[in-house]
C-alpha cells in the first residue's frame, strides 16, 4: 500500500540560553491512505510536537533541525509559510484537544466553515454554505440547517468537537491530525467521536494520525500504533500486537497499568520515576533509569527500532547479534 505520509528521521530543536534542547530525536513512521495510526505516550513524550511539525505549526523558537516530512512523496517540511498554509486545511486537516481554541467566538460556525471551504475549494459562498450544512449533519449535529448560524458558545463540548471535526474535513483533506480529540469529553461522547473518526476515515479514505494517551481509545480506533518516549518512537506495530504482546518494557508498563474487567489483580503495574526533562535525558536508552530489564549496554548505546516479533521495538532485548 502506498504511503500517504512519511516522516523520516525527524529532529526538532529549541535553542535556549543553556544550549540547544532536542525535543524530537530521529522520529520515523509512515501512514497509508485510509489508515488510522495511533500515537501514544506519557505527557512530554513528543506526541503533540510531532503533530505540530507535520501541520507546520511549530511554536518559535522551535525548528526542524533535520529529517524530512513527505506527503504523497512530496517534501513539505521546507516549504515557505504561504505554500504550507495552502496545504494546511486543503490536504492536511487538524482536530485539536480544546475546540474552543480552534473556533473563533466572534463568528458563527457556518461562517467559519464556509470561509474554509471557499478558501480551498472552487465554490461560491452559497455552495460553501450548503456543504457546511451537509458536513455538520454528517458529523451528527441535529438540525444542522438551523444550528449553522449559531456561535461556538451555543454548542456543548461534544457538539463543538463535532464542529471542529467538520472544519478539519471541510476541504476534503487526505490526512487528519487529531491531537487528543476526546480528552475533554465524557465517556459516552468519547465513544461517539471515536466512531465518527472511524466512519469518516472509511467513507473519505482519509488517513488519521490520532494522538492520545488513552490506550482504550487506541484499541477501539487505530490500525497501527506508535509508542513514543522522550522524543523518540520506541515501538511501532499493529495495534492488537502492541496491546496484547508489547515488545518494549515501556509499552509493557503502559499496558500493565490499565485495569481489566475479565481478571483480578491485587496491584497494577507502576512504572517508577517520570519522563525525563529535555535537559536531563540520560545517555543510551532514555528509558533505562525506569526499566526493570536494564543492562550495562542500555546506559551506553541508544537502540534503534529493530524487529521484535510482529512489531519493531527500540530495545536491546531484541538485538539478535547480542543474543547470538
Amino acid at each position: 500500500m502506498a504511503q500517504l505520509l512519511e516522516v523520516r528521521n525527524l529532529c526538532v530543536e529549541f535553542p535556549s540560553r543553556r544550549g540547544t534542547l532536542r525535543a524530537l530525536n530521529d522520529v520515523s513512521f509512515s501512514i497509508s491512505a485510509g489508515e488510522v495510526l495511533g500515537v501514544v505516550g506519557e505527557s512530554g513524550a513528543g506526541k503533540s510536537l510531532t503533530g505540530a511539525s507535520i501541520i507546520g505549526l511549530l511554536e518559535p523558537p522551535g525548528r526542524i533541525a533535520s529529517g524530512e516530512i513527505l506527503l504523497e512523496g512530496r517534501r513539505i517540511d521546507n516549504l515557505p509559510d504561504e505554500a504550507m498554509r495552502r496545504i494546511r486545511g486543503r490536504e492536511i486537516g487538524a482536530v485539536f484537544q480544546d475546540p474552543l481554541t480552534s473556533l473563533n467566538p466572534l463568528y458563527t460556525v457556518g461562517r467559519q466553515l464556509a470561509e474554509t471551504i471557499v478558501t480551498h475549494l472552487p465554490m461560491t459562498w452559497t455552495q460553501a454554505r450548503q456543504r457546511a450544512i451537509d458536513l455538520l449533519a454528517s458529523t451528527g449535529i441535529p438540525a444542522a440547517r438551523e444550528r449553522i448560524d449559531h456561535y461556538p458558545h451555543q454548542f456543548s463540548g461534544g457538539m463543538r468537537q463535532r464542529v471542529v471535526i467538520a472544519l478539519a474535513l471541510a476541504a476534503e483533506p487526505k490526512l487528519v491530525v487529531a491531537d487528543e480529540p476526546t480528552t475533554a469529553l465524557d465517556v459516552s461522547i468519547q465513544a461517539q467521536i471515536i466512531e465518527l473518526l472511524k466512519k469518516l476515515c472509511r467513507e473519505h479514505g482519509a488517513a488519521v494520525m490520532l494522538i492520545t494517551h488513552d490506550m482504550g481509545v487506541i484499541a477501539e480506533t487505530a490500525d497501527r500504533v506508535a509508542v513514543m518516549y522522550a522524543g523518540r518512537v520506541v515501538e511501532v506495530g499493529p495495534v492488537s500486537e502492541v496491546i496484547h504482546q508489547p515488545s518494549h518494557p515501556y509499552t509493557a508498563g503502559l499496558m500493565g497499568s490499565i485495569p481489566t474487567l475479565d481478571g483480578h489483580v491485587d496491584r497494577l503495574v507502576q512504572i517508577d520515576g517520570s519522563m525525563p526533562r529535555l535537559t536531563a535525558i540520560p545517555p543510551g536508552c532514555a528509558f533505562n533509569p525506569r526499566c526493570v530489564h536494564r543492562m550495562p549496554r542500555c546506559t551506553q548505546a541508544r537502540p534503534e527500532l529493530m524487529p521484535a516479533g510482529a512489531t519493531r521495538a527500540a530495545c536491546w532485548l531484541h538485538d539478535k547479534a547480542e543474543a547470538a
